[in-house]
């Protein structure tokens, strides 16, 4: 299993960051090792003093996939979620300013977690899917899959391009504006439309 995610995929994240549109979906990937299990809270590393939460909608691979076709895309997933690509984005910020590589402070061990799968068959759309991510009780992201550069369909067709897909892999589609730090005591409550999918605590 890897985990494939996806930066600046929404216009007002990339706003809030001061990058670039990209002109192609940028890429990176995630070991196995970043999954977070559901059974333990999220520990600060030691490394890093400002780990941010970035919200994303996630869906899981169901079958084998090599240069899938945009129309075919649909058939490759059947579960959706929220999950949060968590960043160090103090150490990001070293790196990027030096042209390296983005590992270090994106793929860490337990880097990413995942709420509770659903069917896709409760959307309507998957152009049509609203999310949000509140931190104490505030929320701190909100936004709708409409606001995609890249679709999801599309994004597996790219994906697909350059790694195979396989059956549990994850893809993480990209975070809104809002990405913000993350304290020791806090707690992160993911909602998929108006169904919570997961509460994580912050140590």
């Amino acid at each position: 299993m890897k985990i494939i995610c996806v930066g600046r995929n929404y216009v007002d994240h990339i706003a809030e960051l001061n990058n670039e549109r990209p002109e192609a979906p940028v890429l990176f990937i995630k070991p196995d090792t970043a999954l977070l299990s559901k059974e333990f809270p999220f520990v600060i590393p030691d490394f890093s003093q400002d780990i941010h939460y970035e919200a994303e909608v996630v869906v899981k691979i169901n079958k084998v996939g090599k240069y899938i076709e945009p129309k075919f895309a649909h058939k490759y997933y059947d579960q959706l979620s929220i999950g949060i690509d968590f960043t160090a984005r103090d150490l990001q910020s070293k790196l990027k300013e030096k042209g390296l590589p983005w590992e270090k402070a994106k793929a860490f061990d337990n880097s990413a977690f995942v709420g509770d799968f659903l069917p896709k068959t409760t959307v309507a759309s998957m152009e049509e899917i609203s999310f949000s991510l509140m931190q104490n009780g505030s929320v701190v992201q909100q936004a709708t899959t409409a606001q995609m550069i890249w679709k999801v369909d599309e994004l597996i067709a790219e994906i697909s391009k350059y790694f195979t897909l396989k059956t549990g892999d994850l893809i993480f589609t990209g975070t809104p504006a809002g990405v913000g730090k993350v304290n020791p005591g806090d707690l992160l409550t993911g909602f998929f439309g108006e169904e919570k999918v997961f509460d994580l605590i912050v140590k």
